[in-house]
């Protein structure tokens, strides 16, 4: 009844503004419910969830959650094999604190593992100066689009003879075009006026010389959006010393790592930051930054104990 009394062109600006990140959301199920994969994962990640849980409920949120339970104690693959499972069957999963799974080859987080498995290639994290948070930095407003499947997260490292290790960056054409024409149409969709490559070419000159000169080639066919490149150790000391000169950053896997760290500090902390993985076929939802054994995570125990703890970040979209 409620959409029958809006306009066509209202109705698809509506729909347009929910799933704004170019993302298409499984078919509703259950008389008009949808059905989203849960993973709490570790530590308070189980905490953080619940209260995501309690509001949908209290909200009244057409959104049924599947529970998949997958922690660092677990020895076999089957979990990690059902959660991906979940993820394929629903489209759309929101994932607790990150986990390490001991049973994966290579020691794989398990962000990494679905990441490869369901091609999330996009890792998106909008950085935003928020209302009653006191920092530095004021006025932060800055995208943050990471290449996910590969660069030195490829888990391709051996150890060659005694004592010498070899770990393998993967650099691909077709990956770094597809994450860059990614970060131009996000950019366009926004209303963005620049987009800035990050790199180290100057050192990595076929690795990162690839993954700029495709950069470079998705950026003349958007004349309208300005293409700058700036190297990583410069863009580091850029963010601590002004961070609004950034728009939209586009940068390779471990690079957005250590950039989009810097960032959530920039505004308050990982806790304040939300973070998502876009594929073509489903989407997963995530703090961000927030690792085992950090004096961060120990703090946050520390709050459990107290019932402190809070997910705002996760109902943030990012």
């Amino acid at each position: 009844m409620l959409f029958s009394s809006v306009g066509q062109n209202k109705r698809g600006r509506l729909v347009t503004y929910l799933f704004r990140w170019q993302y298409t959301p499984p078919p509703a199920k259950y008389g008009g419910r949808h059905t989203v994969a849960l993973i709490p994962g570790d530590g308070i990640g189980p905490e953080l969830l619940n209260h995501v849980q309690e509001l949908f409920r209290f909200s009244c949120v057409p959104v049924d959650f599947e529970v998949v339970h997958v922690n660092s104690s677990s020895t076999s693959e089957d979990d990690i094999n059902n959660a991906i499972m979940a993820i394929r069957r629903n489209g759309v999963a929101l994932k607790g604190l990150p986990i390490h799974h001991r049973s994966l080859s290579a020691q794989l987080s398990l962000s990494l593992s679905l990441s490869t498995s369901l091609d999330l290639y996009a890792n998106v994290m909008h950085c935003q100066s928020l209302p009653g948070v006191q920092t530095r930095h004021k006025n932060i407003d800055i995208i943050i689009i990471r290449e996910n499947t590969e660069g030195e997260y490829s888990s391709l490292e051996h150890e060659s003879v005694s004592g010498v290790v070899e770990s393998l960056k993967i650099i691909t054409r077709n990956n770094s075009l597809r994450i860059a024409d990614y970060a131009f149409r996000l950019a366009r969709e926004k209303g963005r006026r620049r987009v800035t490559a990050v790199h180290k070419a100057n050192i990595m000159k076929l690795g990162d010389g690839l993954f700029l000169q495709c950069c470079k080639e998705v950026a003349s066919g958007y004349p309208d959006i300005e293409f700058d490149s700036m190297i990583v150790d410069n863009t580091t000391m850029q963010l601590v010393s002004k961070p609004q000169q950034f728009d939209v950053m586009l940068m390779p896997n471990l690079y957005g790592n250590v950039v989009s760290n810097v960032c959530a500090g920039l505004v308050g902390g990982p806790g304040l930051v939300p973070g998502a993985n876009y594929g073509r076929d489903y989407a997963v939802f995530e703090t961000v930054g927030l690792k085992e054994k950090t004096e961060i995570f120990a703090t946050l125990v520390i709050y459990v104990s107290q019932n402190k703890s809070h997910s705002f970040d996760l109902y943030l979209r990012p």
